[in-house]
């Protein structure tokens, strides 16, 4: 019986499709390094790399409550997506799959259809009335004529003498 894996778990065939797609490291031709190629301490590999964003996208946790024990470093993986993101991996991914899932089932391109909405509706306050959680207050406070919220227990005192 095969294994299951978890929904935020990469499968070893999912991982022969992904790594091909991984931008490679470049160091820059004209720029001088102070330390030679591969010095340093070791990078993480990739495929830890993607398993920990895989599970940041998966579970919706923040990127410091990774378990850092099965994926390395937080901060090391955040700056990897952060790299392969501007790099154009994650659509070039997307692209693939829908290339495959096209190869498989056939997408009907000719029924495709969005929705959504991203902001308030401009006139939703009439609609609906006041804020839910403002809807049991049963009045304004009354404001001072100065404006103040608060009045002072002294209306005035000469300053010269003591309090």
């Amino acid at each position: 019986m095969a294994k299951r894996i978890q929904s935020w778990e990469v499968s070893d065939a999912f991982w022969e499709r992904v790594n091909p797609l991984i931008p490679q490291p470049e160091r820059d031709k004209e720029k001088s390094y102070k330390r030679i190629a591969g010095g340093g301490r070791k990078p993480i590999p990739y495929r830890r790399v993607f398993e920990g964003i895989v599970y940041v996208l998966r579970t919706g946790c923040q990127w410091k409550a990774l378990p850092k024990e099965l994926y390395g470093s937080p901060s090391s993986v955040h700056g990897y997506f952060t790299r392969w993101m501007k790099s154009g991996f994650f659509l070039s991914l997307w692209r693939a799959g829908l290339a495959e899932y096209d190869e498989m089932e056939g997408i009907s391109w000719q029924w495709q259809s969005i929705d959504g909405a991203m902001i308030k509706a401009p006139m939703a306050q009439e609609e609906v009335g006041r804020n839910p959680t403002d809807r049991g207050k049963k009045r304004q406070q009354a404001s001072h004529p100065c404006r103040r919220a608060w009045r002072p227990a002294i209306h005035s005192r000469n300053r010269s003498e003591p309090a």
